[in-house]
C-alpha cells in the first residue's frame, strides 16, 4: 500500500516495491524452509498455492499500474479532439450569428472530455483517485491485528 501512496513519485514508490518484494521472498523463504520440517505435507498443498497467488498478484498490481496504451493513442485523441473542434466551427462559421455560448460549451465539453480520458489512465494522481480502493486492503491488515 505504500508503493500506491508514494505513486506518481516513481522513485520513492520503487523503494517501497523493493521493501515488498524483500518481504515477500522472506516469507516465501520461511514457508519453504517450514514445509520441509513439516512430517504433514497436506498443510503445505494448501499454504504454498496461496501464497503464490499472493506475489503474483502483486505484480499484477504493479504492472497494471505501470502500463498505459501507447504515446499514439494519445496523440489521436487530440487530433480527433482538434479535427472535431475544426468541424464544428466550419459549421458554426457559415451562420451569420455568433453563439458564443455553444462555441464555449462545445470547447469545455472537448476539453474536459480529453482530461478525464487522460485522468482516469493515471488513477493515481489527478483529480479522479482509486485511493478508496485500497481501503479493503487497510480493513484487511487492520483485522489481522
Amino acid at each position: 500500500m505504500e508503493f500506491y501512496k508514494k505513486l506518481p513519485d516513481t522513485e520513492s514508490a520503487q523503494v517501497e516495491w523493493n521493501k515488498s518484494m524483500s518481504l515477500q521472498n522472506a516469507i516465501w523463504t520461511r514457508a519453504i524452509e517450514a514445509c520441509q520440517a513439516q512430517a504433514n505435507p497436506s498443510v503445505c498443498v494448501v499454504l504454498l498455492p496461496a501464497l503464490n497467488e499472493m506475489i503474483d498478484i502483486t505484480t499484477t498490481r504493479k504492472m497494471s499500474t505501470l502500463m498505459h496504451p501507447p504515446i499514439i493513442i494519445f496523440i489521436l485523441l487530440f487530433v480527433f479532439a482538434i479535427g472535431c473542434s475544426f468541424v464544428g466551427g466550419y459549421g458554426m462559421a457559415r451562420s451569420n450569428q455568433r453563439r458564443w455560448a455553444h462555441n464555449s460549451v462545445f470547447a469545455a465539453m472537448v476539453a474536459i472530455t480529453v482530461y478525464v480520458i487522460i485522468d482516469i489512465e493515471y488513477p493515481r494522481s489527478g483529480i479522479i483517485r482509486v485511493d478508496t480502493a485500497d481501503q479493503v486492503l487497510i480493513e484487511l491488515r487492520s483485522s489481522m491485528n
